[in-house]
């Protein structure tokens, strides 16, 4: 390793703190404040090394890990995009492949390209990594959004049916089990009466 390569891995590791100023619309589950998307990608590297077992097919951690800690990264450039936002989401997958691009480029020619086929591998979620880490990054949200009365859900005027139709492909595909307790919780919150105050 040379001082130029060096340099270049300090600059990609001075920009991704970036990642810790871009605001999920998710809020923490002790509500105290919304979770930033650093937050959230090492939450999801947690998910995958606690529920690696329960991935649909024959998964090695350290890669969906690996998967899951650069996955949002590009929102540094092409911010986040609420999932139950859709109107927010046309350009979004050109913005995002840009910034991968560019924030990966920073580094040196084969770390780069390692993240960049990483998180093109994640995005087209078709491995079974990638697949597994799909799940676990819409699966967080709904543990999260469960354990605070609706959380985006409310705030976003989200059905039972837009739940199910946006998470339950690719948590069932990735992970069937976290899907069977995705749905209680999803259940469970919509079929409730609102609490009162």
């Amino acid at each position: 390793m040379n001082l130029h390569d060096l340099e270049r891995q300090l600059a990609f590791l001075k920009e991704i703190d970036r990642l810790k100023s871009v605001v999920r619309l998710s809020p923490l589950i002790d509500r105290s404040r919304r979770e930033n998307s650093a937050e959230h990608s090492w939450h999801l590297a947690l998910y995958a090394l606690v529920l690696a077992e329960h991935a649909a097919g024959t998964v090695d951690v350290v890669r969906v890990v690996k998967m899951l800690l650069i996955h949002d990264i590009v929102e540094i450039d092409a911010g986040d995009v609420p999932f139950h936002v859709p109107s927010t989401h046309e350009g979004q997958a050109e913005r995002e492949r840009l910034a991968a691009e560019r924030i990966f480029g920073l580094l040196p020619e084969g770390q780069a390209a390692e993240f960049r086929e990483l998180w093109f591998e994640f995005e087209a979620a078709e491995s079974d990594d990638a697949k597994f880490a799909k799940a676990l990054d819409r699966f967080q949200p709904m543990l999260h959004n469960a354990a605070t009365d609706g959380g985006t859900w409310v705030e976003c005027e989200v059905t039972l049916e837009q739940v199910e139709a946006r998470c339950r492909p690719p948590i069932e595909r990735g992970a069937p089990a976290l899907w069977a307790v995705a749905a209680q919780l999803a259940e469970a919150h919509f079929r409730e009466p609102p609490q009162e105050p």
